[in-house]
């Protein structure tokens, strides 16, 4: 696994090509948008780390991710700014971004949300999940229950995704609400609401309630 890091804070970003490269993962820091697309033209990465400031410009990270997206890079994008207002998420996820870690952050974390995207786009490069009576298409983001077509939104089947993608995970409502609902203004209430939907459309089995939060049920 290659993971390139766009972070033009020196200290910072040695320490974590550093800290990778101890994990076990092929590791490449850029300090620029122009350095960053040198190394993209010479290696295949499977994920990138990127900073919103740099020395391009305040939304420079942003404006690379998009044009990454546009021009068909799928790698997961792992935003990593001081940059915390719920906007400025939002902008990272709408833009394509995967996840959103807000500086300052622990290092166990950084690595944590690494493995998280990691496995996710290892599960979704087999395109197809099949659990019980429930079938994911990645790809196609469709879904089939119990051998029948269901129509969900964005953000059912986002929500869904989670929980498939690691079924003996249970998630917080917290967790869920900043992960998918940055923008939400009731709370983690809206949490609560979509594993209504979830539930409504698909079975009552399909999400499990647990101690602390939720998990799949199938």
């Amino acid at each position: 696994m290659k993971i390139l890091v766009v972070e033009d804070e020196a200290i910072l970003g040695r320490t974590l090509e550093k800290l990778l490269l101890h994990e076990g993962y092929g590791a490449l820091w850029a300090d620029s948008v122009d350095k960053a697309w040198e190394f993209l033209l010479e290696h295949d990465v499977d994920l990138i780390a990127l900073d919103v400031m740099l020395p391009e410009g305040e939304d420079a990270g942003f404006t690379f991710a998009q044009t990454l997206r546009d021009t068909g890079t799928t790698a997961p994008i792992l935003f990593v700014s001081a940059r915390d207002t719920v906007e400025d998420r939002i902008a990272g996820l709408d833009i394509g971004g995967d996840d959103y870690l807000v500086k300052p952050y622990s290092l166990d974390e950084f690595l944590a949300r690494v493995r998280s995207l990691l496995r996710r786009e290892a599960q979704t490069k087999q395109n197809v999940l099949k659990r019980g009576p429930l079938e994911l298409d990645f790809r196609k983001r469709s879904v089939r229950w119990e051998a029948k077509d269901v129509t969900l939104s964005e953000r059912e089947f986002a929500l869904l995704e989670h929980f498939a993608l690691n079924p003996e995970r249970i998630y917080s409502a917290d967790e869920l609400l900043d992960k998918l609902f940055p923008d939400a203004d009731s709370g983690n209430r809206v949490v609560r609401v979509y594993v209504h939907y979830l539930r409504q459309k698909l079975g009552e089995s399909v999400v499990a309630t647990a101690s602390g939060g939720y998990r799949l049920g199938v």
